[in-house]
């Protein structure tokens, strides 16, 4: 080769966006939500006021659409997976005594912060601004409503307490067949994973949710509604605190022998998630996933956090109905004793299962005040504040039903403990990146 002779010009280098981290989205969604439901109400600027709304709603729709047949195929899939379970008897047993240990605590410090705090005092609200909900719940109806009348009706319903039970029904069945219900568990696997296919998009979208919904929320209701109950939102959001940030870690500390920082970098995904969307079933596929990178085998996995996702409510079923009965018996001139705070306690452990993963636990707080001879119509006093609180709410939830899995493989000695010191990676992105890998891949000729 001469030496006059050009040499190539080196190809140019490829420009490519910086990507951002799922959790910095959500972050930026809510700062951006903030700013702009601000704004909404300050200027009162109605086309902005309505767009907020409608993006917070399509959302929330979004998540629902897939609620039924999720949980429906989650809770069968989980239930015939636990065949490949070494001791599945015992680990089922143990997760459900820990979803139980963990609501007494839970619903301990709700019942502790509120006797101290007072929140129905001063608030400037009497009787006359309550009003009775739609719906109410009570254990006659909490017990028959279990059992649906057909199999249609918990789908169109999306009653999710009858579709739990129809799956459980259906799954022990196809357990019992053996392999004849092969066929069936397959397409069931097979549905299971185009629905979460599905809601990953979904997932996706979960940024702009968040700017619809945040904004919404801060346009809607304003600072002025929130200082009436300034003290009752202070002691959820406190109360759920003290439970995901200190009750948590001392168990993973001292029970599972674990690292709480660590725990969070894997579960924050589907904690933010969960603040967002108000939903336990609808960040259920990012809750599973979190818990799979935390190192809970996948077998098991399966099954507690659907499991969970529709009766493992801290927040919901423990914390909120605890200080809700103090607020409104204050509000009514009731007067609580020792035996009311022990049903209080009682309900929240054995009727948390009628929260059912959905946004808002009205069905829990009207169960709780029947039982309690409560007037109904203190649940229309904390209706206005609701979506506020269940963002608090709904991200204990799920960062309980991670945590249990967590500490039941961990006493178990089936977590994996490499795969849980590195989870620190967004299941989001992770999820992302596996696709793009797929995507990316060439096959290579022989």
């Amino acid at each position: 080769m001469s030496a006059n002779s050009a040499s190539p010009a080196p190809s140019p280098t490829k420009f490519r966006i910086p990507k951002i981290p799922f959790w910095a989205q959500i972050v930026a969604g809510l700062v951006i939500g903030v700013l702009l439901g601000w704004l909404t109400r300050s200027q009162d600027i109605h086309w902005l006021y309505a767009t907020l709304d409608k993006v917070g709603h399509i959302f929330v729709q979004l998540l629902k659409l897939a609620v039924a047949p999720l949980v429906f195929f989650a809770i069968l899939v989980s239930i015939t997976n636990l065949r490949k379970v070494n001791n599945a008897a015992r680990l089922a047993t143990r997760t459900l005594l820990w979803f139980m240990i963990t609501s007494l605590i839970a619903v301990a410090i709700g019942l502790a912060i509120g006797l101290i705090t007072n929140p129905g005092a001063g608030t400037g609200l009497t009787p006359k601004d309550g009003k009775l909900p739609e719906h109410a719940g009570s254990w006659l109806d909490f017990l028959t409503g279990i059992i649906p009348e057909n199999v249609i009706d918990p789908f169109t319903q999306l009653n999710v307490l009858q579709i739990v039970f129809m799956a459980a029904v259906a799954g022990i069945a196809a357990l019992s067949l053996g392999e004849k219900a092969q066929p069936i568990l397959t397409l069931s696997e097979a549905v299971l994973e185009l629905l979460q296919k599905a809601l990953w998009w979904v997932i996706r979208l979960a940024p702009l949710g968040t700017i619809g919904l945040i904004g919404f929320a801060i346009a809607d209701y304003g600072w002025d509604l929130i200082g009436k109950y300034a003290t009752f939102t202070a002691d959820v959001y406190i109360g759920c605190a003290l439970v995901m940030f200190g009750v948590y870690p001392i168990l993973l500390a001292t029970v599972a022998k674990v690292s709480p920082l660590q725990f969070f970098k894997g579960a924050w995904p589907a904690i933010q998630l969960a603040f967002v969307s108000r939903s336990s079933v609808g960040t259920m596929p990012v809750t599973q996933a979190s818990a799979e990178r935390l190192g809970v085998p996948k077998e098991y996995a399966s099954f507690a956090v659907p499991f969970g996702a529709t009766t493992k409510m801290d927040g919901c079923a423990a914390i909120y109905p605890a200080l809700a009965a103090i607020f409104i018996a204050q509000i009514f001139d009731v007067h609580l004793g020792v035996g009311d705070y022990v049903l209080i306690a009682f309900v929240s452990v054995i009727g948390s299962a009628a929260t059912a993963g959905l946004t808002g636990a009205t069905v829990m707080l009207t169960l709780t005040l029947s039982t309690l001879g409560l007037p109904l119509e203190g649940v229309g006093l904390l209706m206005a504040i609701d979506p506020i609180l269940d963002m608090m709410r709904t991200a204990t939830n799920v960062a309980g039903q991670i945590l249990v899995p967590v500490v039941v493989s961990a006493r178990e000695k089936i977590l994996d403990l490499d795969a849980f010191r590195s989870a620190s990676v967004s299941p989001v992105d992770d999820h992302e990146a596996r696709v793009a890998q797929k995507k990316d891949a060439v096959p290579v000729a022989a």
